[in-house]
């Protein structure tokens, strides 16, 4: 493994054991997933035209999709992980997030069409960053948090005028409830659920994506 995925991987230590906990003790949020669940390279419910890729498209034909819930623990123990195979594998893998709000969160779906609202106007990673770095403070909560979210929309510097109409808008309910359908026919169950090369990717540390990835890439 490389120094620098070191010295990161010290820093998401807490999130990686997070992470192992949810996903090996109780199974992913939401449910766990059936392994013979549809997918395979080929499967256009995987990665669609208008998926949002994080970051910009790898030089290879690898790619890892994320079906996520952005008021979901275990994404958000995912999340430094991902990032730090972003910034190993980045320039050679696509790394797509599907959006899959739970409905037992009662602001994921908000939080996903405040995200795909941003997306529309070049800022999907920003606002991405945004729903993980701050879910500590607005996860569970069981009251509607459109106005916080329109706060981040504006830390961002989103047009606000485009930005509200986006986010009330049925064509972005409607993009974020097609990941949601994808996703089920795919398998889907809870979150995270990741996809690597087109088949079901199930790790459990962060030796797992890393080993995974960089043989990935050598093929």
């Amino acid at each position: 493994m490389k120094p620098q995925l070191k010295v990161s991987l010290l820093v998401a230590g807490l999130f990686v054991a997070v992470l192992a906990v949810l996903l090996v003790v109780t199974g992913r949020d939401g449910g766990g997933a059936d392994a013979d669940a549809p997918g395979g390279a080929t499967d256009s419910r995987l990665v669609r035209e208008d998926s949002r890729i994080i970051g910009e498209r790898g030089s290879s034909d690898v790619v890892l999709v994320e079906f996520l819930d952005f008021e979901c623990e275990a994404c958000r123990a995912a999340f430094p992980v991902v990032e730090d195979m972003r910034e190993m594998y980045g320039d050679r893998v696509t790394f797509v997030a599907r959006y899959f709000p739970l409905p037992g969160h009662f602001n994921a779906e908000r939080a996903a069409r405040a995200v795909e609202s941003a997306a529309r106007q070049g800022k999907f990673e920003e606002m991405y960053h945004k729903m993980y770095e701050t879910q500590a403070s607005w996860g569970e909560q069981q009251v509607p948090l459109d106005d916080l979210f329109r706060q981040f929309a504006e830390e961002i510097g989103l047009d606000m005028g485009q930005y509200d109409a986006d986010y009330a808008s049925e064509e972005v309910a409607d993009r974020v409830q097609r990941d949601v359908e994808d996703g089920i026919a795919l398998g889907v169950q809870g979150t995270p659920t990741f996809f690597l090369d087109g088949e079901r990717f199930e790790p459990t540390s962060v030796d797992d994506f890393d080993k995974a990835l960089e043989e990935a890439v050598a093929e």
